[in-house]
């Protein structure tokens, strides 16, 4: 089974904005409480120091499932492929397990730059590929353009967004999703029910959020700089939320719930 869509990798460790001894520190401790699925991407600007760390942990590339993202600024034909390349060097890697279109391109024809993306799949560039904050039509579209399986559509995914319909989409055209914001950039915290919830199984309120999204049949990249919190983050397997707490939660969506917006990331499409 490839790597990337074993179990353990339900849960991915997201290395946005982290730099420098930060990023460093932190991915080392994620590494060692057992992460093996690391995701990154150019925009980030720390591919360098991420591959870095991973060629120093010493584990084995076959253990790995390492994610990065071409941005649409290199989504020309004439950039593209030397864009991967480049972030391979970077990586220190002669291939991505994931690679994801970060962003739909502007305009919001996503046919041309999916299909480079095929492309560097044919050229060993990478071993899987996906989209990023795609809507239900852009992953329709996606879908039909190439003959090469989309593995993942990675979006802004927590409870206080209602993602039903994308959701459904996804499950209906067969490209599931993954999360991004997990948290809602520690939204959630202010919110009483997820406390509640946690106190009656003797986890966190994080955990209870990871856990709800896993049990949506979402994988999650979650970053922290915080040991305690890198481990509760990967500790999220020993228990199962009932239909009922799942029920009270998923109350909790709402289309004013969305954290990346137009006015945040000028790429963003119009969302479902």
């Amino acid at each position: 089974m490839n790597i990337c869509f074993q179990k353990t990798n339900q849960r991915a460790f997201g290395t946005w904005p982290l730099k420098g001894d930060d990023l460093r520190s932190a991915l080392e401790t994620a590494l060692d409480v057992g992460y093996r699925a690391i995701d990154t991407a150019k925009m980030y600007g720390n591919e360098a120091e991420v591959g870095a760390t991973i060629a120093a942990s010493g584990i084995p590339r076959d253990d790995l499932c390492v994610t990065t993202k071409v941005p649409p600024d290199n989504f020309d034909p004439d950039r593209f492929i030397s864009s991967v390349e480049k972030s391979l060097a970077d990586l220190r890697l002669d291939h991505v397990d994931i690679l994801l279109l970060h962003w739909p391109p502007m305009g919001g024809d996503v046919v041309p730059p999916v299909r480079l993306l095929a492309e560097a799949r044919e050229r060993g560039l990478a071993k899987n590929i996906g989209v990023s904050n795609f809507n239900a039509k852009m992953l329709r579209d996606a879908k039909s353009a190439i003959e090469a399986p989309i593995v993942t559509n990675q979006v802004e995914f927590h409870p206080l967004i209602d993602q039903t319909t994308l959701l459904a989409a996804a499950s209906e055209i067969g490209i599931p999703l993954s999360a991004y914001c997990s948290v809602a950039r520690g939204a959630v915290f202010k919110m009483p029910i997820f406390g509640e919830i946690a106190d009656a199984y003797g986890v966190t309120a994080g955990q209870v959020v990871l856990r709800w999204i896993l049990q949506k049949g979402v994988s999650v990249n979650t970053m922290s700089t915080n040991p305690a919190n890198i481990r509760a983050n990967f500790d999220v397997m020993g228990f199962t939320l009932s239909c009922v707490d799942m029920a009270r939660i998923d109350a909790l969506g709402s289309a004013h719930g969305r954290i990346v917006t137009k006015d945040v990331v000028r790429y963003a499409p119009d969302w479902d």
